[in-house]
């Protein structure tokens, strides 16, 4: 028994929730540790169609706990509107647990996030939904927490003195109405009411399933280039997507970490603004985007694509010191007479091999491909790996050698029976 922590080593939208999701078959806890609700897993099991923002993956899996971390900031409502709908599909929620010290996000949030938007001229491409006032408000130490939020008294009296300078905020530099404390006060108590039950200290729950044996899976969301330190600063989230943040956002040791297994897509997307060295456009980005479904599972919004990038695998690995990798959407590279990988940037007549800091060095970088041959068969019918084409096999090496992390898993479509195992990844 040990741990596992699944990261995204792109911009997100790697398939990290299905990986999870089938690494979480064998898991007693399943735990999410960073982001919001700006992010989302799609999960297909059987014939349905799961979509999860708030909740770990595990929750499909009877009898496994699943904890919603401290390092997350949580939006009541939709975390409750959560809950509801996978209850209504007849899905147990019973063992979702939610750490007292996790963030809430507030209706003020919600606002000042598109305020502040709006006033931007150079957009970030946030979805609004309050994440990054509400991590602003943990770092300045004005946020109020789960713990608080299920006691009136305290809410109460945290409420009225954060939303008197909210208001002057919105009142003085937006020149917007203030909002009032006896609605969000009323609203919120009666989330308060619905959630309490399922909130605890969840370090210590998760300290006392390692220290008895269990097997613990960590989830993350977005990516590593999406990474508030690591990532393509300012256009990132506002929380660490990195493995080393579960120490942090789940409260554990980091002697507490036995592997780490990398998602990467088979090619590269990402939602938003900011920088993409690999970008496709026309036909061949369109009919990608088709093929992929890359539409955002939290906004809708179609996502850019681009080839295979190396340099950002390098970053990857480096950041998370992967042990595994899992490729997904291999399939919906079938058809294409070449495929092509980024190895390298030229820079100044130069190449460079690792991720540069400056956006404005970033900026003059052309990206080095190396082009491989194409396969055109499905490879979402093929039962076993050892029967995909030639060709398909050479890629996931190539990737392999490039990002100097073996493959344990290769996905070739959304179902659980799509996904093949090179090699198992044991707890």
């Amino acid at each position: 028994m040990g741990t596992i922590v699944v990261v995204g080593t792109q911009w997100g939208d790697e398939g990290k929730g299905k990986i999870t999701d089938i690494l979480a078959e064998k898991a007693g806890l399943v735990v999410r540790f960073q982001g919001g609700n700006n992010a989302g897993h799609t999960i297909v099991i059987e014939d349905k169609t799961y979509k999860l923002h708030l909740i770990p993956s595990g929750v499909f899996n009877p009898g496994t706990i699943s904890i919603i971390g401290n390092g997350l900031v949580i939006d009541p409502e939709v975390l409750i509107n959560e809950i509801k709908g996978l209850e209504i599909q007849g899905i147990d929620t019973s063992c979702i647990k939610i750490s007292d010290r996790a963030h809430v996000i507030m209706p003020y949030h919600r606002r000042l996030d598109t305020l502040e938007e709006e006033k931007r001229q150079i957009k970030i491409g946030t979805t609004k939904r309050g994440i990054g006032p509400a991590y602003f408000d943990k770092i300045s130490r004005t946020g109020i927490r789960i713990g608080e939020l299920i006691n009136p008294e305290e809410f109460s009296l945290r409420l009225k003195t954060v939303l008197e300078s909210k208001n002057e905020i919105f009142e003085k530099i937006y020149g917007v109405e203030s909002m009032n404390f006896e609605e969000i006060f009323e609203e919120y108590s009666q989330y308060a009411l619905l959630l309490k039950d399922k909130v605890a200290d969840t370090s210590i729950l998760i300290d006392q399933a390692v220290e008895q044996g269990e097997s613990v899976l960590f989830e993350g969301a977005q990516g590593v280039m999406l990474d508030i330190d690591h990532g393509t600063y300012p256009f990132v989230t506002s929380s660490n997507p990195t493995a080393g943040a579960v120490c942090v956002g789940a409260g554990i040791g980091p002697g507490r970490i036995d592997k780490v297994v990398g998602v990467v897509k088979a090619y590269t997307t990402r939602v938003g603004e900011g920088p993409f060295s690999t970008e496709l456009f026309g036909e061949l980005a369109d009919s990608l985007r088709e093929a992929g479904g890359e539409y955002g599972t939290t906004t809708g919004r179609p996502r850019r694509i681009g080839w295979m990038d190396a340099v950002v695998m390098r970053h990857a690995r480096r950041l998370n010191a992967l042990t595994h990798l899992a490729i997904t959407k291999l399939d919906v590279l079938s058809g294409l007479p070449t495929v092509k990988i980024c190895t390298g940037y030229e820079l100044d007549g130069k190449v460079i091999k690792e991720w540069p800091a400056s956006l404005g060095v970033l900026e003059k970088c052309k990206p080095i491909y190396e082009e491989m041959e194409g396969w055109t068969q499905d490879l979402s019918k093929i039962d076993r790996y050892e029967d995909f084409p030639p060709q398909a096999i050479a890629y996931v090496k190539r990737i392999e050698e490039l990002a100097n992390v073996p493959v344990s898993i290769v996905s070739v479509g959304p179902g659980r029976n799509q996904t093949k195992f090179l090699e198992e990844i044991s707890f």
